[in-house]
């Protein structure tokens, strides 16, 4: 069942908040949508959602737009949780699986496997509002799951856990798509996009600026980064457009430039004064292309 977005618009007033997106997502595969604060991104996810209208263009997925009817294949995580802080853990997702069609035993069958992967076991029976932010995620990203949706719907899914916490989440979006889940996230943690993206849109003030393979995408860029290590002293010019920057640390000096000429000038500079024990060209990093094409930074 593919995603399809096709110019996708959505205007308030004067303001273009999304304008004519273009994007197709296979079946089964995990696609990132990544932009600054404000680029568009959970308007997107509310259009495909049938939260909001567009303005025009179309999102469906299998061919048909999401509708109420339809609300038992997908599963959504919002940027803003959405709980109820005096239910108890158990009695929240029993309510909202019996929305989506669900039996109550099979809800708290799925739920406890759930608890037990996430190892918070011993909060089934406390309410929402004494957990801390980092588990009522984990609560919210059950909320989305349990009914086992065809499309999964991840809005900046990694906020507010810290990296031990990230990881297992990380682990547990990864098991979903291998079940056959299609799964579309967003997130300002580029690190995170490059470990479990194959394709990817970015969004700068509501429209595309890059999108593609990532794979793809990072090979094609002309931005370059080297790391070079030396036991000898050596100093690197900037050249506008064609060295961009040269920071150094304990351990190497990280210069990143603009095509291959650039590379052989560094290696020239470089190794002027003495042998370098390590030179290596690295593609960009998704942060690197992110802060080129969109002027944003991953921790907005």
């Amino acid at each position: 069942m593919t995603l399809k977005l096709e110019s996708l618009e959505k205007t308030f007033g004067s303001h273009t908040a999304v304008g004519g997106i273009n994007a197709e997502v296979a079946p089964g595969s995990m696609f990132g949508m990544l932009g600054a604060n404000g680029a568009g991104k959970t308007t997107t996810f509310r259009m495909i959602l049938g939260l909001l209208d567009p303005t025009s263009g179309t999102a469906e997925w299998n061919g048909r737009r999401i509708g109420y009817d339809r609300t038992h294949l997908i599963g959504y995580l919002p940027e803003e949780r959405g709980l109820f802080p005096k239910l108890t853990v158990k009695d929240q997702l029993v309510y909202l699986m019996r929305l989506n069609g669900m039996k109550r035993q099979d809800t708290i069958k799925e739920m406890r496997s759930w608890l037990e992967r996430f190892q918070v076991e011993e909060y089934e029976n406390k309410k929402v509002e004494e957990l801390s932010k980092g588990n009522q995620q984990k609560i919210q990203f059950m909320a989305a799951v349990l009914h086992r949706p065809e499309l999964l719907i991840l809005d900046e899914p990694f906020s507010g856990l810290d990296p031990v916490n990230a990881d297992m989440l990380k682990e547990a979006v990864l098991s979903i798509q291998k079940n056959g889940t299609t799964i579309v996230f967003s997130s300002h943690q580029m690190r995170n996009v490059e470990e479990l993206c194959e394709e990817i849109l970015m969004l700068k003030e509501g429209r595309v600026v890059l999108e593609g393979h990532l794979n793809d995408i990072k090979r094609s860029y002309s931005m370059k980064n080297i790391r070079i290590r030396a036991d000898h002293d050596f100093s690197i010019t900037e050249t506008p457009g064609s060295i961009l920057s040269v920071s150094s640390n304990k351990l190497e000096t990280v210069v990143q430039v603009n095509g291959e000429e650039a590379v052989k000038d560094v290696f020239y500079q470089a190794s002027a004064d003495g042998y370098l024990r390590h030179f290596a060209v690295e593609e960009p990093s998704l942060h690197d292309i992110f802060i080129d094409k969109a002027g944003g930074n991953e921790h907005e």
